[in-house]
């Protein structure tokens, strides 16, 4: 069974009486600061053991930014990558290197989506559900791959939706392990979910990476479409042609009667 993220629970209190769906902020966010307190401190680095692999890469990063502080983000990230996901500990040494609080570290990696301060898997499939991806069969293929995943061992896996990936060219899409794929289809799910449980890379070519990967609508604009999965076209690797290199349905060269060939 994959991981799910636990939803948080919404006190009555806490909804705003003008709707009911809408939560009033946290109390006391904008309480002022209690200078009584000790202030926060940088933890030192000659004190901190940190991966010699983690440092040099934070490092790296801070060295391609005017302000240090910009590389936090690519900073934290790297510690994720290391640890699968943010816990104290990585928390203070990303501080160490960069010299910054762990209490600034972590405001960020609590902000931000995609980085984790609780144990959610080493692996993760975020499946885009914005709008773009909505309209062509997102949450079919989310509810395909959630139900594949029931029988396989995922337990080191996050699967859920995701608000927007910024990848709409290639919709409907998902993040599998840091890597773009799409578009996908609700029969992609099997493979996905196999390929995560074997170590594999999910969908050779599909993915946005791959040096032969390349969006079905410039294909099609080409004159070319990949054949049908299951062919003896597809298995060895050929194309599909459209006739006499007829423009694409739609475009404003086949409504105009032009002929691609001749133009070029």
């Amino acid at each position: 069974m994959a991981w799910q993220r636990p939803r948080p629970e919404v006190s009555p209190a806490q909804l705003d009486p003008i709707g009911p769906q809408r939560v009033r902020a946290v109390p006391g966010w904008d309480d002022p600061a209690d200078l009584s307190k000790d202030p926060a401190l940088v933890p030192e680095l000659a004190e901190t053991e940190v991966p010699e692999e983690l440092r040099l890469e934070i490092e790296h990063h801070m060295t391609l930014y005017p302000d240090r502080h910009s590389a936090v983000i690519p900073a934290l990230w790297a510690a994720q990558r290391l640890y699968g996901y943010l816990p104290s500990e990585a928390i203070h040494q990303v501080g160490a290197v960069m010299r910054v609080t762990p209490a600034y570290l972590s405001s960020i990696a609590s902000f931000y989506d995609m980085l984790n301060e609780e144990p959610v898997g080493r692996n993760s499939v975020y499946v885009c559900t914005s709008v773009a991806c909505h309209v062509t069969r997102a949450p079919e293929v989310f509810a395909a791959i959630r139900e594949a995943a029931e029988g396989a061992d995922l337990a080191d896996t996050e699967i859920r939706e995701f608000e927007c990936l910024g990848a709409c060219d290639m919709a409907p899409m998902a993040s599998i392990n840091g890597r773009y794929v799409g578009p996908l289809d609700p029969s992609d799910a099997p493979e996905i979910v196999a390929s995560i449980a074997e170590g594999r890379r999910p969908l050779p070519g599909r993915g946005l990476e791959d040096e032969d990967f390349e969006l079905p609508w410039k294909a099609e604009r080409r004159g070319t479409t990949t054949a049908p999965a299951g062919t003896p076209e597809a298995e060895a690797g050929t194309h599909e042609t459209s006739p006499s290199g007829t423009a694409p349905e739609g475009t404003p060269e086949a409504e105009a009667g032009l002929d691609p060939k001749e133009d070029a």
